[in-house]
Formats: C-alpha cells, sequence, structure tokens
C-alpha cells in the first residue's frame, strides 16, 4: 500500500515503544491497535510489517543511520535503504531536514561493517554460532532469520485431508501448498486473516510451523496410550499429539501458566479431541506431577528457551535476550528434562525440543542428561524420520534451520527408558 504521512508518523509512535525493549513485540503492538482502534487494517498491517523490518535490520540500520538515530530515522533509512523507495517517492512523507539527511547517507560497503552489523546478529550470539559454523553458514543463516516466516497451518486429519482443506482455501482465493516436510502441513506465501475463516472456526485448521509439527511425528504417540505434553503453552503441540492418537488414551497437558492453558480450551474444543486433560502445576516437582512417574508411555518436553530460532517472527528476542538469561534457562532445562524423565515407563519415549540454535541449549542439555541418567538412550532421528518416508536428514538429532529447511529454528532428541531386558542383555554381554 502506499503509505502517507499519518502512517509514518504512527510506525514511529509504535518504534518508539518497541525500541526501550520493556515487553515483547507482539503485546506492544496490540496495546497500540487497541488504543487506535480508527486505525484500518491495512493501516496495521503497514505499522506491523514496517516495525518488524526495523527491528530485524536494527544493527544494520543503526551502522548507516547513526548509532543514536531515532525511531522515525531508522524507519525513514529503511523505506530508502530495504525497500528502495527513492527520495522522489519519500519526499512527501518526511520533512525537509529528514529529506536532506537522507541524501548525506553514505551507502554501506560489505567490507566496512562488522560481522554482527551484517548478520544484525548482538556480539554474543554471534560468538556462540561461530563456534558451531562457519562465517558462510552464519551469514546465510542471519538472511535466513531476516526475512518474514511464511504462514504454515497444521490439517486436523480426524476431520479432513489435506486435499480438500487446499481446495477450500483455493475457492476462497487463498493459494496453498502442501509442507516438504510434515504430512499434515500446509504453506500459505500470503498472510490472510484467518480466526473468523470456518476452517479455523471448525477446528479443522491450526496455525502451526512446519517444524514444530514433526515434533509430534517424533513422539510418535499410539492410541489408546498415556502421554505427557510436559511445557504445553496454549496446546499447539498437544493438538498434533491427540490427533495422532485419534482421540484416545489420556493426554495431559502440563504447564505453571493457567494463563496459557485457559487459551488452549477452546482450542481443544474446535478441534473434538475428548482425551486431553490440561493440568496447571507448579513446578517440574509438582505433586501431580510426582504421581505418575513410570507410567508414561510417551512424553514431550518443549522447553522453555532463548527462542532465538524463531527470530523471523519475533524479532526483538535478539535485543532483548541475554547470556545471563540463556544461563539461567540451560538451568531450568536440565531440571526440567530430569523431573520429566522420570514419568517414562520402561521402554517408553521421551522428545526434548527447543525452538533455540545453541549447542548448550539443545545437544549439551541432552548429552548431560545422558551422562547421568544410563537407563536413557539417544534414537537417531535420521533413521525415525526414514522409517516415517520423510526426506529429511540432519543426523542423530532433528536440527532445524529457517535457511536449509524453511522452517523456523527447531532442535529435537529422541530418549527411550531402557526396559528389564535390556539391562539384562547389558548385564550378560560383561
Amino acid at each position: 500500500m502506499k503509505p502517507n504521512e499519518k502512517l509514518i508518523d504512527a510506525t514511529a509512535d509504535v518504534l518508539t515503544r518497541l525500541l526501550r525493549f520493556e515487553h515483547p513485540a507482539d503485546g506492544v503492538l496490540s496495546a497500540y491497535f487497541r488504543e487506535q482502534r480508527a486505525l484500518q487494517s491495512r493501516d496495521r498491517a503497514f505499522i506491523a510489517e514496517h516495525a518488524y523490518l526495523v527491528l530485524r535490520r536494527l544493527r544494520w540500520l543503526r551502522a548507516i543511520a547513526g548509532e543514536h538515530a531515532g525511531a522515525r530515522k531508522l524507519l525513514i533509512a529503511a523505506m530508502a535503504r530495504i525497500e528502495g523507495l527513492g527520495l522522489k517517492q519519500l519526499a512527501p512523507l518526511v520533512s525537509r531536514n529528514e529529506a536532506q539527511w537522507l541524501e548525506t547517507l553514505a551507502p554501506s560497503k560489505a567490507e566496512e561493517l562488522s560481522l554482527g552489523e551484517r548478520t544484525d546478529l548482538p556480539d554474543w550470539v554471534i560468538e556462540r554460532l561461530s563456534a558451531q559454523m562457519d562465517e558462510a553458514a552464519l551469514l546465510s543463516l542471519a538472511r535466513a532469520l531476516n526475512q518474514q516466516a511464511p504462514l504454515d497451518l497444521r490439517i486436523n486429519l480426524m476431520k479432513t485431508d489435506r486435499e480438500a482443506v487446499m481446495a477450500t482455501l483455493a475457492n476462497n482465493g487463498i493459494v496453498a501448498e502442501p509442507g516438504r516436510w510434515s504430512p499434515w502441513a500446509l504453506r500459505l506465501n500470503e498472510r490472510p486473516s484467518l480466526s473468523k475463516n470456518p476452517l479455523y472456526e471448525k477446528g479443522i485448521i491450526e496455525v502451526q510451523d512446519e517444524g514444530s509439527q514433526l515434533l509430534a511425528l517424533l513422539l510418535a504417540p499410539k492410541r489408546g496410550e498415556m502421554v505427557v505434553d510436559f511445557c504445553a503453552g496454549a496446546g499447539g503441540k498437544t493438538l498434533a499429539i491427540g490427533a495422532m492418537m485419534r482421540s484416545t488414551g489420556r493426554l495431559y497437558a502440563f504447564d505453571v501458566s493457567e494463563k496459557r492453558l485457559l487459551k488452549m480450551r477452546p482450542r481443544v474444543a474446535r478441534s473434538g479431541l475428548s482425551n486431553v486433560h490440561p493440568v496447571l502445576i507448579d513446578s517440574e516437582s509438582d505433586i501431580k506431577v510426582k504421581r505418575l512417574a513410570g507410567k508414561i508411555d510417551r512424553v514431550l518436553v518443549d522447553a522453555p528457551c532463548s527462542g532465538l530460532g524463531t527470530l523471523r517472527r519475533n524479532p526483538d528476542l535478539k535485543w532483548r535476550q541475554t547470556p545471563q538469561a540463556v544461563t539461567e534457562l540451560i538451568a531450568k532445562q536440565r531440571a526440567i528434562l530430569a523431573g520429566a524423565s522420570r514419568l517414562v515407563k520402561p521402554g517408553g519415549r521421551l522428545v526434548y525440543a527447543t525452538c533455540s540454535l545453541l549447542d548448550e541449549e539443545n545437544r549439551g542439555v541432552v548429552d548431560d542428561f545422558l551422562s547421568s541418567h544410563p537407563d536413557f538412550v539417544r534414537v537417531p532421528v535420521n533413521e525415525l524420520l526414514a522409517a516415517a518416508r520423510i526426506e529429511l536428514d540432519t543426523g542423530i538429532d532433528l536440527e532445524l534451520r529457517p535457511d536449509a529447511h524453511g522452517t523456523d529454528g527447531f532442535y529435537a532428541a529422541v530418549l527411550e527408558r531402557r526396559g528389564a531386558e535390556d539391562k539384562k542383555e547389558d548385564k550378560s554381554e560383561e
């Protein structure tokens, strides 16, 4: 859409609030839109899109516009340098001083920029990722993280199939393509509002990144089993797991946030699942958890993490997150994994997952757990995916990246608790 001066002012106003980094960006935007009810949907889309554009490219923009450039100048620089608007197009939207300032901006040369400015990542994140990959891979990853994420849907196969949903969406003028990896995924290149769409209202579709959908597939719950989604949140993965169970057995959705669990209830009702049991817990040591020790067939631990794999959707996270917070998260991840593991019966499966890109939150936590829990063994994820006829091989664990796989950054390790027969075999071999 063609912006006007008022829209530039509104976007700059929102950006000023966002750049304080006091609250998550989506919450700040929602609060602003509640204040400004007269804004049309197109206006809201412009404001959100351009606010997120500045957040994604903030470090590079400050390198060319000045470290202390305010929200309005950063926005103007983004529109000129990233979107390619010329001075003729911008002149009606900016003051004379701003137009003169824009003309003084020198073109940025890659060799004059630091790696942090080229990747739009904080130095502490670059330091950690550089230990995991070379510079070319890091630049590729950063480019993908600085793009807007597509919109992925998960089809509720209890109600319909993927082809039928594609046809219905097409009749509504919405083009959707099958996902590359998940058998339940559809990808939309546009971002239509779906909250009032009959497919959504009837629980036939849910918004869920394709990488996230694969976690349920790795858990591989069966009909009639007892399953726990240990950090269920608002229930996106819970719904996928319940559908795989065909609404049989018992599926516990644990979370420490009552607010998140309350958000799950209408989603469960729409989905048609009757086997989901939301449970509020105070920690991984809650008595409600301990009562199920050794009784559960499958446990998913989608652990709280830095969220650095979701920067396409939450670009403010890279500026709000800190090394100290990651250190605290790792301690929490270890405690949650150890607590959740007590639920798993012999022969049962435990999937540990994060939406982080950092080895210390991922492989490091799993390796530490296995070193102190000899009754658990790692199951190669590539073998499980091959058996499910999914042509995706990231090695022994699942490690997804937006540049390589088109999903958010996800990690998952599959662990199984050895049964009594496995332990007997070990002793006989000795």
